[in-house]
Order: structure tokens, then sequence, then C-alpha cells
């Protein structure tokens, strides 16, 4: 049986749902390091840790119950034991608030699902004891600085409440926001991009591939049902002030719809794949155990 956080109109993303997720997150088993879902990681700092790292020959003051005895015994010297020291990870959501996104025909809006797909990434990241950060494209407002705790948790969710209640009026878009993310966070970071297909279009291969070999680099793909699939009559939409009314019976209307949104989105994940990143595919009809399955669990596969 599916589970649901407290209802919201669809339109806008509600505090109270996304802060609701937490017990969804909690009550899923723990995120591995192949998932999208992140936690501490090994830094490359030496010191005392729980990793063994190596051994070196031992000096006046090191810890005599970290002695290597097996070396000790080989060499005919004393060694001792130095560790990997563990480190909090820095997880960062880069939130794309592309026109695009503010629209759904079914149950929610894309935006809305792009806040409850990153407050549950937050929520577990903070879970593992992450420090937690998010940013967007947009001029005149900072990014979301990395923080541990449920206090670093809030002040995400409080900015995608925000930032996906309405589309910004100055927004610069995705690569901008991309190359902040290149110049602002530390190597090793857990990468997260919420975006419609169209959005990546624009970022160069070269800063993919970059932000792909130095962080843990992933991207969900948002779409929505009748840009996958749309039913096979006649359907009016109004563009502005124009009417249009595509019939989606024709066998070659729904090629080049299918060709401008699902077959974009595909060739987009293929892109990110190539240049090392990874790509989660989810509708925004999409419920809280299919969002769970496909962030937090990596034997599943999101379609």
């Amino acid at each position: 049986m599916s589970h649901s956080a407290p209802s919201t109109d669809g339109l806008r993303p509600s505090l109270a749902e996304l802060i609701g997720l937490r017990e969804r997150v909690r009550g899923w088993p723990p995120a591995t390091r192949g998932a999208v879902g992140i936690g501490p990681v090994l830094a490359p700092l030496r010191g005392r840790g729980m990793e063994y790292a190596e051994s070196r020959p031992y000096t006046p003051g090191d810890d005599a119950r970290h002695i290597d005895w097996r070396l000790t015994a080989r060499s005919g010297k004393p060694h001792t034991k130095l560790f990997q020291a563990e480190r909090e990870r820095v997880a960062v959501l880069v939130a794309d608030t592309a026109p695009e996104l503010y629209f759904g025909t079914r149950v929610r809006f894309k935006s809305v699902q792009a806040a409850r797909i990153g407050a549950i990434l937050t929520w577990a990241a903070q879970r593992r004891g992450d420090r937690v950060g998010a940013l967007r494209g947009t001029d005149g407002e900072p990014p979301i600085r990395p923080q541990s705790g449920q206090r670093g948790v809030l002040r995400v969710l409080d900015a995608l409440v925000r930032w996906y209640a309405q589309p910004p009026t100055d927004d610069r878009g995705l690569a901008s926001a991309l190359d902040t993310a290149a110049l602002a966070l530390p190597t090793g970071a857990c990468v997260t991009v919420l975006a419609v297909a169209s959005s990546l279009v624009g970022v160069p291969d070269g800063r993919l591939a970059m932000l792909a070999q130095r962080h843990d680099l992933r991207a969900v793909l948002l779409a929505d049902p009748l840009e996958l699939d749309p039913p096979r009559e006649r359907l009016p939409f109004a563009i502005e002030q124009t009417r249009i009314e595509p019939d989606f019976a024709a066998a070659s209307t729904r090629i080049r719809w299918r060709q401008a949104f699902a077959g974009l989105r595909d060739a987009q994940a293929q892109r990110l794949q190539a240049l090392g990143a990874h790509a989660c595919l989810l509708r925004n009809d999409a419920d809280d155990d299919a969002l769970m399955a496909a962030l937090l669990d990596p034997r599943r596969v999101a379609a």
C-alpha cells in the first residue's frame, strides 16, 4: 500500500509535506554510497579513525594499542597502524527552475515533485551525517551553504518551497547554476541536479564531464505523463494568446511529440551516463513509494 504525505493543491510545494517525508526516509533501508542517497565517506587525510590506511615506524607518543605486531615481527622494528579518518560529506541540490517545471497534468506540477525529491534526498543525506546545501541559477540570492544537522535540512527545505512556488523572474538557467557549483564545492561532493531534460541541452559537455570527474554527479530528470504518452485524440492547448489542437491520433504527430519530449529525455540521460554522471528518470505523478525505491534503493532503476 502506498503512503501519502499531507495533501497539497499540487501547484506549490508545502513545507509541512517536505518535513513529513522525514518519517518515510527513516522507515526506508539505509542507502548505500551507490544510491542517490549518500552518506559519510573516507577523507584523503590521515588520522585516527575506523578504516586502516597504512603502517609506519613507531615514534614516541604513538598509541601502543595501534602497534602493527605482524609488521613489527617481520621487520624487527616497531611499527604503528594509521587509520583513515571519516569526515562529513557535502551533499548539494542544484535546482533547475526553468518555466517547463511549473506544469503538470496529473497529481502535481513537476516543480512540486522536484521539491519532494529534493526533500527525500536531503533527509537521507542528513540521516547519514552529511552537510546539506542547495543552489539555483538566479540572481540576487546566494546558495544555501552546506550545513549539518536538522538546521541544515530545514534551510534547504525552506529554499525548495520558495524556489518552486512560482517561476523566478531572474533565472539565468541550469548552466549558470552548475558553473556556481563547480566553483563553490569541495572535491568529492555529491551533486544532485533536479531538472527537466530541455534545461540540460544548454549545459556544455565539458562542464558536466568536469563535475562528474570531481564529484558524484547525479541528475533526476522529471517528465509529465502527457509528455511521455499523450492520448490518441485531439487535445487543445493555449500558448500565450494562441490556441492549437494537435491530433495525437495521427502517427506522425505522436512521433514528433515523442522526439520533442521522451526522446529528448532519453537522449540527455544517455549523455549524462556517457560523461560519467548518473541519471534517474521520474514522473511528476510518482508516489512516495516509487520515489523511495528509485532514489534510495541501488537495486532499483526508475523508468
